[in-house]
């Protein structure tokens, strides 16, 4: 099941943390030997692959001395080590981990960056 969101710009949408927003490939329909495969198949396949549309800012890093002065007033000095993955990569990533969103009639998938097996990078895709 899906969580459909009602907001029509992807741009409002935020991916925190070490999340990334995936828009699944099509996958195939049929096998190399040239078999239909139904859909409710291909959703169930541990592996799935797709391309990334948004990132997360990364896993936040700690600020050392943040903890001394615990009545001051805390500036929002976030920092975080950046993910790897990048807008419009080709991610293979584990099914299980994502959590699927529907945004204007479009399937989308929020997974973990551990969920991540490998990342295909083409700097030539989108010309």
């Amino acid at each position: 099941m899906a969580l459909a969101l009602d907001t029509k710009n992807l741009e409002k949408l935020i991916v925190v943390g070490d999340r990334v927003l995936i828009k699944p490939k099509n996958p195939e329909e049929r096998t190399k030997t040239g078999l239909l495969l139904p859909p409710g198949v291909q959703e169930k396949q541990k592996v799935q692959c797709g391309y990334v549309i948004k990132v997360g800012p990364g896993y936040p890093i700690p600020i050392a001395g943040e903890d001394n002065e615990p009545w001051q007033k805390r500036k929002d000095n976030s920092k975080y080590f950046p993910l790897q993955a990048q807008v419009g990569d080709l991610a293979v990533y584990l099914q299980d981990s994502g959590t699927e969103i529907e945004f204007s009639t479009e399937k989308y998938v929020v997974v973990p960056f551990q969920a991540i097996l490998l990342l295909v990078r083409d700097e030539g895709l989108f010309e």
